[in-house]
């Protein structure tokens, strides 16, 4: 179900197993974090700008960088992406 341009950012799953529509989370956090441009366009011919939003509202996991550049792509407000928040020794 992945094509072969984005299966290389799911290299800790077996891609015959794997649906991405069925852990769209993972899938969109996954290529947020490490996709190149084929991979995020597919991304957002698969997923609707909501759930890529709600990831980044969601994700905690994401970089600092990442969730900076997508927040600002998606008009999402850094107080609202946790991936952005002050973690307790940066206070």
């Amino acid at each position: 179900m992945l094509p072969s341009y984005v299966r290389v950012f799911f290299w800790d799953v077996d891609p015959s197993q794997f649906d991405p529509l069925h852990y769209p989370e993972y899938t969109i956090a996954r290529i947020l974090e490490f996709g190149d441009e084929p991979a995020i366009r597919w991304m957002r011919e698969n997923f609707s700008a909501s759930a890529i939003e709600a990831v980044l509202r969601s994700d905690s996991r994401l970089s600092r960088k990442t969730a900076a550049f997508w927040a600002l792509v998606f008009g999402v407000p850094p107080r609202e992406v946790p991936a952005l928040a002050l973690r307790p020794e940066e206070q």
